[in-house]
């Protein structure tokens, strides 16, 4: 064949191709421009370069701060200032004292200063929303989202709280939060607002992977309000023996992954103390006798949101063999379509910014983990379906990005993989083709206990027969389950929930007593028993 000319069409059309703009960051959101922000809003909570820990109802700079750096582009930030099992203990003593004193609090009161606060936290959502994109890499629209969640769910908690108090009293002494980085303020500072509202001192040791200047705004602002909050850092090996068996303790939350999780577990049922332990599961969706495609696929597009990296994320599909190729005629186009990059970047200053699937990847060393699990899958016998490249990603020119990985979709990794069986907490999708219901159950519980499923398939009664036999929490009919908001229940099935299940009433109760002879839905060692 002869070499294309520069008249052939493909010559024409390369040369009228517009080169990608060159993106800069948007001015006022450097990191800089937050710590600043930051340091004028509560300036009581930090220190020059440094954010300080809060305990006994004031500000210390105790700890050694440990360097830490932003995954969005390598950007040095504020490190957590690691406090030792000493001063641990101290703080949660103290944080007893404010327990006796605040469960004596009337409630008209503690909601004033729950109202207070989400007030200050709605002054500050801007702020908080940017922080969220420094220390985490989330994406400027879902940032907002996890403060907007935050403020509008507790809200609904103090319009709903006298009710759910009816006869019960707050614990013997204050709630320990121990959470993942994910969601600093829908999950975490959503929690801790709650079980103060129902009478509970509360305490949280800050993620080590990311979010500590928020959660010290948020809980910086609380404390102006006179909510008994106190904000630890630490490694978990030192500060467990405080924050989880310690006896001051009213109760440990817990949000993580199964390995951290079941040792939280076991030390709390050496103890007998109330807990509500939520840890990974693989969540799956599954795909049997289905035909509606077209609507599938804006769905398939939605679960890459914040690259999975959520506890009711789907990285499994599992799908009848003889409706998999329909099934990739919806799936690849969705995957293609996902947009990832720099949640700061734009092409112009004026621009506003950028609408993301995700962005990086909590840090280098996860991103560079999953690479190794998908080429170690793939070596065993796994095929790649899809695997994006970098080069599709919006960056600024020359910047780190070491934390960032494309979406990636593998077939049938062998059982000798971990991604065949564990959560991989990124943009990776796994994908079991199976040929019978009891392979598509099966595989659907590989886990052995999931937080969410779903299941999609045409007809009702199909659905209604096989969801019960899915060991997840909540089980979707063609649409996928979340943690949920307000009156929505939350748990989890097998190894994915130790303790009581929690979500509207069922968060105000498992933070508070009622009857002697009350027994909470949940998960525990001797029993479990569903809402």
């Amino acid at each position: 064949m002869a070499p294309t000319s520069p008249s052939t069409p493909n010559a024409q059309r390369d040369a009228h191709t517009t080169p990608a703009p060159t993106l800069v960051l948007k001015p006022g959101t450097a990191w800089q421009d937050a710590w600043q922000r930051s340091l004028a809003a509560a300036p009581e909570a930090f220190r020059d370069d440094r954010a300080l820990n809060l305990w006994a109802g004031a500000w210390h700079p105790d700890g050694d701060p440990l360097p830490a750096t932003s995954p969005v582009d390598g950007t040095p930030i504020a490190g957590p200032p690691r406090l030792d099992a000493d001063a641990a203990l101290h703080a949660v003593r103290a944080s007893l004292d404010q327990h006796r004193a605040w469960r004596e609090v009337p409630l008209t009161e503690r909601k004033a200063r729950i109202s207070a606060t989400l007030d200050a936290l709605t002054e500050h959502r801007e702020l908080l929303a940017l922080l969220l994109v420094w220390e985490i890499g989330k994406p400027w629209k879902l940032a907002q989202a996890d403060v907007d969640r935050a403020i509008d769910g507790v809200r609904w908690y103090v319009t709903e709280i006298e009710r759910m108090l009816a006869d019960r009293t707050p614990l013997p002494g204050p709630v320990s939060n121990i959470a993942s980085w994910n969601y600093p303020m829908s999950v975490l500072i959503h929690a801790m607002l709650v079980q103060a509202l129902a009478g509970n001192a509360v305490m949280a040791k800050t993620p080590t992977d990311g979010g500590l200047v928020c959660l010290t705004l948020a809980c910086a602002l609380a404390a102006r309000e006179g909510v008994p909050v106190t904000l630890v850092s630490g490694s978990g090996k030192e500060l467990s023996p405080a924050l989880v068996r310690s006896p001051e303790i009213g109760c440990v939350s817990f949000v993580g992954g199964r390995d951290t999780g079941a040792r939280v577990a076991t030390a709390v049922a050496d103890l007998g103390k109330r807990h509500i332990l939520e840890q990974e599961g693989l969540n799956t969706w599954g795909i049997w006798n289905f035909s509606d495609w077209q609507a599938l696929t804006p769905l398939l597009r939605k679960t890459f949101d914040y690259a999975k990296q959520r506890c009711t994320a789907y990285p499994r599909f599992v799908v009848q063999r003889e409706a998999f190729a329909d099934f990739l005629t919806a799936y690849l186009p969705a995957v293609r379509s996902v947009r990832f990059g720099h949640p700061l970047a734009v092409a112009d200053p004026a621009d506003p910014l950028p609408e993301l699937d995700f962005g990086p990847l909590i840090n280098a060393g996860k991103a560079k983990e999953l690479a190794d699990l998908t080429s170690e899958a793939i070596t065993r016998g796994a095929v790649p379906l899809h695997r994006g490249s970098l080069a599709d990603g919006r960056f600024l020119p020359s910047q780190d990005t070491s934390a960032y990985f494309p979406p990636t979709t593998l077939l049938a990794p062998p059982s000798s993989s971990p991604l065949h069986h564990s959560e991989p907490f990124g943009p990776v999708d796994t994908i079991v083709p199976v040929d019978t219901e009891a392979e598509l159950l099966t595989a659907m519980n590989a886990s052995n206990g999931a937080l969410v499923a779903s299941l999609s398939c045409d007809d009702k009664d199909t659905y209604d027969r096989l969801a019960p036999q899915i060991r997840a929490f909540k089980v979707g009919h063609g649409k996928p389950r979340s943690r949920g908001d307000r009156d929505e229940l939350f748990g989890g099935f097998g190894n994915s929930w130790s303790g009581a299940f929690v979500g509207g009433e069922l968060l105000v109760r498992a933070v508070t007593e009622g009857p002697s002879t009350e027994r909470l839905p949940g998960n525990f060692p001797d029993y479990h028993l569903m809402p």
